[in-house]
């Protein structure tokens, strides 16, 4: 049984919050660790955050189905039909709020501004194509665990990909809209200029669709509606995200 539904929205804050203060944290301390080697200050941010997110799948997931992203929330939405429409602007709100909110904690435990608006421009066409990418495969790994009942390992295998993709992604893989929304307030090797973040959340939004059109070429349309992120998560304690 999943937990009353305020219990699921405080897991959902909590654990994009946490999400964006080691993504942001972690970016910040990659600069001032690593100054100019842009190549070590990614291996350091992604393998703190692929780190830091098999953990809050682990812990969270049993709650919330640890989601910490809207691509996430309207593709399980997709497959199950079970949340109303009041409740996914819930997960939303608190998965952008939450995710601002880790944004800025990070900010002040670095000693940087509240609000600190990222001057790092990400609006070139290929950039965008790479959000695609990542957000199609994030999608297209987390049901083809659902359809093969295997999301016990799902927090292994989702930060697994996060990880990778980091790298094999020209975006370095956000993949998430709520994280995106975030890392505007980070002047950081983390961060994304306000003006980019449109079009990077079409793009996640677009990828979502890829990845669920994949599913749907794999395993077509007869899977039971009871396999879904939410279902798994609770019973074996492991859930879905992204970066």
């Amino acid at each position: 049984m999943m937990p009353p539904f305020p219990r699921r929205l405080l897991a959902e804050f909590l654990g994009t919050g946490l999400l964006l203060v080691m993504v942001v944290g972690s970016g910040t301390m990659a600069q001032e660790l690593s100054p100019g080697n842009t190549g070590l200050q990614l291996l350091e941010n992604s393998t703190a955050t692929a780190l830091g997110l098999g953990v809050l799948i682990m812990v969270l997931g049993p709650l919330s189905g640890a989601h910490f992203n809207p691509v996430v929330t309207l593709a399980d939405w997709w497959v199950a039909r079970r949340m109303s429409a009041g409740q996914i602007g819930g997960y939303v709100t608190a998965q952008v709020t939450g995710g601002i909110s880790g944004a800025a904690l990070a900010n002040l435990m670095f000693a940087k501004p509240v609000i600190f608006w990222s001057s790092h421009d990400r609006a070139a066409p290929h950039l965008l194509l790479g959000e695609v990418v990542a957000t199609a495969g994030l999608i297209l790994v987390i049901f083809c665990l659902v359809r093969a009942e295997r999301l016990s390992v799902a927090p292994v295998v989702v930060a697994a990909y996060i990880g990778a993709a980091s790298w094999f992604t020209s975006s370095a893989c956000f993949a998430n809209p709520a994280v995106t929304i975030a890392r505007a307030f980070s002047d950081t090797f983390a961060g994304i200029a306000p003006s980019s973040v449109p079009g990077f959340v079409v793009a996640q939004l677009f990828g979502g669709a890829v990845g669920l059109a994949l599913i749907g070429g794999l395993y077509g349309r007869t899977a039971a509606s009871h396999l879904d992120a939410a279902d798994i998560s609770c019973a074996h304690g492991g859930a879905v995200d992204s970066r």
